[in-house]
């Protein structure tokens, strides 16, 4: 009989802990509900800011590297001209027609490369020209997201500091609350972790109301009901998975009766 009683009297305290639990993080949902989506916002702010550096950062590159090709071309020009220069003075001292025509073409295909080179050196001043646009356009982005980031920060940090002793408290307490439960039941409290997450309205122990399990409403049986109500033993929704910790119990107001009147006698 005594472990009976023991028994029952773990069950109660478990589910007891639970609804704590429950209530705790439902109270740190409103904190977040206030806080609404400020947090996403200023996550989603600095990942665009990131994403704008990188690009701007490649911007940078492209131009710098441009900068570099503009001069291997000018040196690839100087050195052509300097051969053309030892070829021309080469063509004043050939033997035969063969060697003046051999001399020729080398002469030939270093004012092609020169050719090349400069037509180069003119296609990257112009990619240079455009891609430094690219790069004011994307520090302006950058510059104009840091302002609306800076803002929803100091609006959140508005909010947080409004909320920051309350949440810690409750973070506190939750951390002490679950640590019993672990130490009673540690897959009990990670069934609930796992299954809270889950649901949209953050309801995994909740109680019979009106015949129904809060938080989706689904009836119940009437022996069910009666098992609940002992709380001998966990018992889940079958439906939702929730855990129906206890009946609320319905308050029946009676409604007072109406006062006969006397009749007189005749």
């Amino acid at each position: 009989m005594e472990s009976t009683t023991t028994q029952q009297k773990t069950v109660a305290e478990k589910l007891d802990m639970l609804m704590k639990l429950q209530n705790i993080d439902l109270e740190l949902d409103e904190i977040k509900k206030i806080r609404g989506a400020l947090p996403e916002e200023v996550s989603d702010l600095e990942d665009e800011i990131a994403g704008y550096q990188t690009r701007h950062d490649k911007y940078v590159g492209d131009v710098e590297q441009l900068e570099q090709d503009i001069e291997n071309n000018k040196l690839a020009i100087k050195e052509a001209e300097g051969l053309i220069k030892k070829y021309e003075e080469q063509q004043m001292n050939v033997r035969n027609n063969r060697e003046y025509d051999a001399i020729t073409k080398e002469i030939e295909l270093q004012n092609l490369e020169i050719q090349i080179s400069e037509k180069r050196t003119k296609e990257a001043y112009a990619k240079i020209d455009q891609t430094k646009e690219q790069v004011e356009d994307t520090k302006a982005l950058i510059d104009q997201r840091q302002k609306d980031l800076e803002s929803k920060r100091k609006e959140l940090e508005t909010i947080v500091a409004e909320s920051e002793e309350d949440e810690k408290k409750l973070l506190d307490e939750r951390a002490k609350v679950a640590g019993e439960i672990s130490e009673i039941d540690r897959k009990l409290l990670n069934y609930y972790e796992k299954l809270r997450n889950s649901l949209s309205n953050g309801l995994a122990v909740v109680k019979v109301v009106r015949g129904a399990a809060e938080g989706c409403n689904i009836i119940i049986p009437p022996q069910r009901i009666v098992e609940i109500r002992e709380r001998k033993r966990i018992i889940f929704d079958e439906y939702s998975g929730r855990i129906l910790a206890d009946v609320e119990e319905e308050v029946v107001v009676e409604e007072p009766k109406p006062k006969r009147g006397r009749r007189k006698s005749s």
